[in-house]
């Protein structure tokens, strides 16, 4: 191996690894509370919207919300895409933490995905997997045009980051020297809570309201949101004793999703297959992380995924 692909190796491995300790540390922090006690009572939830912002447009002109933290220059740049129904906010913790802990040493790059957060609405067939693969592109392109990348996914965005590795493999290891995927899964997720959920009769309506009477999407809101909200809050931690700090700022992000989003998204995780990232993640540094009773994406998704890639460190919250 060069001088040049070690060094790539070496930054992708350091960039993942404390990536996941953040992630650990984060969670147990969260569960480990007393009744009555909350950890994050004070946190200031509102650091990434401090950060320098920027616009990228998508191919398809839709424009997508962006924060960047750290030196312009940095040598590494580390780029989150978030999941369903959340925003970028959600890598709140990592932002914080990583950013004591690099220092002007990396550079990390925050967007919402299309229809979340502050980024527009796209069209409705443009709410699938391939395209957010392609949006991620976009990000990278404009943001981190130059030098290695580590991509980091959770849930839905950990989808995203495969479909990007299947669709432009010429960006591993070429730009790509890490991937981190967070609480995913590569191919559709109908064996699971969740997937029992998209067989709900409120939420079928919802969808057909959606596409073909858009008129009728505000009175079905409040059915759908029941259908799925409990299940999105379980999903999301998994433990009542999560800090209700945490909890209230998580369930604003899904409740700020619009119910367009939620359900045509809804149809696109039960059905995305990105299989065919994996030999192309072959050739670069890969975490597997998720928690040992994921609802959503269930622990034999990401082993899975980890049984493909020998080369992988799984780790189990």
């Amino acid at each position: 191996m060069s001088d040049n692909k070690n060094a790539r190796w070496l930054a992708g491995m350091a960039g993942l690894t404390a990536v996941g300790s953040v992630a650990g540390v984060s969670v147990a922090r969260s569960l480990r509370r007393r009744r009555g006690e909350d950890p994050y009572a004070a946190e200031d939830f509102t650091t990434l919207d401090a950060d320098r912002g920027y616009v990228v447009t998508a191919p398809d002109g839709v424009p997508l919300a962006v924060r960047e933290v750290g030196p312009k220059d940095a040598r590494l740049t580390v780029l989150f895409a978030h999941g369903f129904c959340n925003s970028m906010g959600s890598f709140h913790f990592q932002r914080a933490r990583l950013a004591e802990r690099w220092g002007d040493q990396v550079r990390m790059v925050f967007y919402d995905q299309r229809g979340h957060g502050r980024s527009a609405a796209g069209p409705t067939d443009s709410y699938t997997v391939p395209q957010l693969g392609q949006d991620l592109e976009s990000v990278m392109r404009v943001m981190a045009p130059r030098g290695p990348v580590v991509l980091v996914g959770h849930s839905m965005g950990g989808m995203t980051v495969l479909s990007h590795a299947r669709q432009f493999p010429h960006n591993y290891p070429a730009r790509v020297c890490g991937v981190a995927i967070l609480a995913s899964a590569a191919q559709g997720v109908t064996r699971s809570p969740l997937g029992e959920v998209l067989q709900n009769p409120a939420l079928e309506a919802a969808k057909v309201a959606v596409r073909f009477a858009p008129g009728a999407v505000s009175a079905g809101r409040g059915a759908a949101k029941a259908v799925i909200g409990p299940v999105l809050k379980a999903a999301s931690f998994g433990d009542d004793a999560v800090s209700p700090s945490v909890a209230r700022y998580v369930e604003k992000m899904t409740h700020n999703t619009s119910i367009r989003t939620t359900v045509e998204f809804l149809h696109a995780l039960e059905t995305h297959d990105e299989a065919g990232a994996l030999p192309v993640l072959q050739h670069v540094p890969t975490l597997i992380a998720c928690g040992d009773h994921d609802l959503l994406t269930p622990l034999a998704k990401s082993e899975a995924m980890a049984r493909q890639l020998p080369k992988s460190e799984l780790v189990i919250v």
